[in-house]
């Protein structure tokens, strides 16, 4: 068995599971979950019941409700208010993980209502069977436009979904698992499909055709017999190569570091023992040390919104998110490439400054005037007012110590008295744009 922390298990800590495993806390979450204990707090996000959806239900900025299906944007806006409101944080954050690595665009696939389908089938089976969720991506209408699997029939075998079936989503690459041979072998294993068009709805009717299908013996991994799309599936998951591969890159989603080598053998051997089961895995890695003790994460803009969002108890009530999202490296349902997005790009000059306006218009509604009545003059006040407001997250010392520097050096400057009664207000909404932005809410 891998090993499993043993330190304290307090605020701090549960706050951290929450944003790995889930969206971050909202107001008292932390502090609840930590009551439970490691053991208890990783069973509540691993099996907690129906989703029940907490909180206002979203609309645009004229009030109405959203049309994922019909107007732009409204796609994105309805999942990030799944990870706004649910009750079930890892699912969620599960659907997350497998949108990107099953990367699929809208701008290959098309029709929203594709890749609505194709996140409800990762938030319903996400922890799982692995093979069952490869299975059924490999025929999901979504992922068979995007990677020309209704192009692939016997007589004109199209290499794109097998060849990053094996890259991608099971083996990996420059490890020896697979040949150029394999590749062409995939192919033709996953020959069949096939789809009809309507002038309205884009693509539809997908469906299997055996005419299409190549019936001719294959031999991929060694192995020899008259495969199909199911066996494409199925011998990457029995592939030896498998294990490794998938252990290493479902622990990257939740720990910055590698795993290490006796960790690696423990979390495979979970994973074969149990069947190819996903969730018992990531138990283990929810387990471990190195997610408690080890180096921060950079949250991605998606996540980082969400928990803003969840800890201010502010629903989905502008279209604003999705011009921002996009600004700051993540437009939901638009990964940029098949390989999804690059975590190591999620902070750079180019997309700080769309974070920075997330913050703004997070707190927008809840921006004091400079005529607030009620608002303390004494520096360590307004700190503690503005860290209450968003959530009163855990800080390091040196956060606290460059707020509280930031507070008494904008109250020393209120020299006269019409500054002594509106700068207090105005000091307060910097620091709350200051916390939101600080490295302590951008990482976990």
């Amino acid at each position: 068995m891998p090993p499993v922390y043993r330190g304290p298990f307090g605020k701090p800590q549960a706050e951290r599971l929450l944003w790995r495993a889930g969206f971050g806390p909202r107001a008292g979450e932390a502090e609840r979950l930590a009551k439970l204990g490691l053991e208890g707090a990783v069973h509540a996000l691993a099996k907690p019941g129906r989703d029940r959806l907490q909180g206002p239900r979203p609309h645009d900025d004229d009030g109405k409700p959203l049309a994922p299906l019909d107007k732009w944007g409204h796609d994105q806006l309805w999942w990030l208010d799944r990870m706004v409101r649910t009750t079930r944080p890892l699912h969620e954050r599960m659907t997350l993980v497998w949108h990107d690595w099953f990367a699929t665009s809208r701008d290959g696939v098309g029709p929203a209502r594709l890749m609505l389908a194709q996140n409800g089938l990762f938030r319903r089976i996400g922890l799982g069977s692995f093979l069952t969720l490869l299975t059924e991506v490999t025929k999901d209408p979504a992922m068979l436009v995007w990677l020309s699997g209704v192009d692939n029939e016997k007589d004109s075998p199209n290499e794109n979904y097998g060849r990053e079936l094996m890259e991608l989503f099971t083996l990996g690459a420059d490890r020896g698992a697979y040949t150029e041979q394999d590749v062409r072998e995939q192919a033709r294993a996953l020959t069949g499909w096939r789809n009809s068009w309507d002038d309205d709805l884009g693509p539809v009717r997908f469906r299997y055709d055996p005419k299409r299908h190549d019936t001719g013996t294959k031999r991929i991994f060694g192995k020899r017999g008259n495969f199909d799309w199911r066996d494409s599936a199925r011998l990457c998951v029995e592939h030896q190569l498998h294990p490794s591969f998938f252990v290493t890159k479902l622990w990257s989603y939740f720990v910055p570091v590698p795993p290490s080598a006796a960790t690696k053998r423990s979390l495979e051997r979970i994973y074969v023992r149990n069947g190819h089961q996903v969730r018992p895995v990531v138990e283990a890695i929810l387990r471990h040390p190195a997610l408690y003790t080890g180096p921060r994460m950079v949250k991605s803009p998606a996540v980082y919104l969400a928990g803003l969002l969840r800890g201010l108890g502010r629903g989905i009530d502008t279209e604003a998110w999705t011009w921002l999202l996009e600004l700051a490296g993540q437009q939901l349902f638009y990964p940029p490439n098949v390989a999804g997005w690059d975590d190591a790009r999620w902070l750079d000059t180019a997309t700080f400054r769309a974070r920075w306006d997330i913050a703004g218009y997070a707190i927008r509604p809840r921006v004091l005037k400079e005529t607030a009545k009620g608002v303390p003059r004494e520096a360590g006040k307004l700190v503690d007012r503005a860290q209450t407001l968003l959530g009163r997250p855990t800080l390091t010392g040196q956060t606290e110590a460059a707020l509280a520097r930031f507070a008494k050096r904008a109250l020393a400057d209120a020299n006269d008295r019409w500054k002594k009664e509106q700068y207090p207000p105005l000091i307060e909404n910097a620091l709350r744009h200051l916390l939101a932005t600080a490295p302590d809410l951008q990482t976990c």
